[in-house]
């Protein structure tokens, strides 16, 4: 027993040890960004925060982010102030957001309940009505919330789905950033 002790604190001691409070260590930034395939095109007609529809072939250069949510979903809700986040720092540099939100329940298809979603959740980046699911269809998903990562050359290289994993994520869009268009 006294030797278990003994190899538990000086285990404790050389982890504490190794890994100050105030370390700046930075964990390895490194994220897998294979090629999924070309990203489906939009075809939404339906816009909140922009003047015109927005298409990827007219986003080719860009880094884009497309989050399949829907307002009434508490997981799409807490993923939001990532997002805006992400629009505030990375814009500038080329990246671009667009909420596609495809409905749930009745209430949420309501396109002036959508509109002031948007407004209470103070979403800046572009919002795609998306009730027919057209876009949610062509990306084949299955689940709120849903993230999909594409590349200047408009394919798929990353995604997520539900909450967290924020900095891999980051880490993504920046390595997307820093790519060149082909």
């Amino acid at each position: 027993m006294r030797s278990l002790l003994i190899f538990l604190f000086t285990g404790l001691f050389l982890l504490t040890a190794c890994t100050p409070a105030n370390s700046t260590v930075e964990k390895s930034t490194s994220v897998d960004l294979p090629d999924l395939g070309i990203a489906p095109e939009l075809t939404n007609t339906i816009w909140i925060n922009t003047e015109n529809p927005l298409r990827l072939a007219d986003l080719k250069g860009k880094v884009v982010i497309i989050e399949m949510w829907t307002f009434g979903c508490i997981n799409c809700r807490n993923v939001i102030p990532n997002l805006i986040k992400w629009h505030e720092k990375y814009a500038s540099e080329g990246l671009v957001i667009i909420g596609d939100h495809f409905p749930e329940f009745d209430r949420e298809s309501v396109l002036e309940n959508l509109q002031q979603a948007v407004e209470e959740l103070k979403i800046p980046y572009a919002v795609a009505e998306d009730n027919l699911g057209k876009t949610w269809n062509a990306y084949n998903t299955h689940y709120w919330p849903s993230l999909y990562l594409i590349d200047k050359n408009g394919h798929i290289r990353y995604t997520h789905i539900g909450e967290g994993k924020y900095q891999e994520t980051e880490d993504a869009i920046v390595a997307l950033l820093n790519e060149e268009v082909n």
